[in-house]
């Protein structure tokens, strides 16, 4: 994960919040149906589709090793970001905010919660991570100075003495200590509770897909009115 692809995806994903609330001023009932919108609506359909080549190659051994011998699995994570963003981007678009039917809204919806969940598992989790890691790295660092001075001088603990090369006092260490063990807890609780942003991810991604079927179906089954 770079840091150019998280402030894309980030970008991509504020548009999304800032676009789909956008029906109070703006609606177009007649773009979903016109030959622009169809482009863009079977567009964001195909890049749902390719959403799978990430998850097919993920889960099936013989095909992970097909392919990763060519593609990076961290190639097609990203590919996958990009095309589950960009193709809830479109679906928006291609709905011109004509929410005005059960289907269109279901539709939607599930769609906004995978893109949701999708980067909240991809980047927020991810950065809690490695957050996590670092305060655990450096509380090692203060139990060992602490440990160091216990050991060495256990008499003057009271005093509050400096402590180690930096001249940092007993007080301040047993409270950076304290601090830290409290922030990687509430760190560790959050990270307990968006972990199961993927069991949501996925039940959202099947609702979707099958949801997505009924949708082009219905548009097929009824008429396309740029088609002569």
């Amino acid at each position: 994960m770079t840091e150019t692809e998280k402030t894309t995806i980030s970008g991509l994903i504020g548009a999304l919040v800032l676009l789909v609330p956008a029906f109070i001023i703006h609606t177009a009932p007649r773009f979903p149906g016109s030959l622009t919108g169809s482009i863009i609506g079977i567009v964001a359909a195909a890049l749902f589709l390719l959403l799978m080549v990430y998850t097919a190659v993920k889960h099936q051994p013989r095909l992970k090793q097909l392919v990763t011998g060519r593609i990076s699995l961290s190639a097609l994570m990203t590919f996958h970001a990009y095309a589950g963003s960009i193709g809830a981007l479109l679906g928006i678009v291609h709905s011109g905010h004509k929410f005005d039917s059960t289907l269109g809204v279901a539709l939607v919806a599930t769609m906004l919660i995978v893109a949701f969940t999708g980067f909240i598992g991809r980047y927020y989790l991810a950065q809690i991570g490695q957050e996590l890691k670092l305060q655990q790295r450096e509380l090692k660092l203060l139990r060992d100075q602490f440990d160091a001075f216990a050991r060495t001088a256990p008499a003057q603990i009271p005093g509050s003495p400096s402590i180690g090369p930096a001249g940092l006092p007993l007080g301040h260490l047993l409270g950076a200590i304290s601090d830290l063990e409290f922030a990687i807890m509430a760190r560790d609780a959050i990270k307990r509770t968006l972990s199961r942003w993927l069991i949501l991810h996925i039940g959202a991604a099947i609702a979707m897909y099958g949801l997505l079927f009924i949708h082009v179906w219905s548009s097929y089954y009824f008429g396309l009115r740029w088609l002569p």
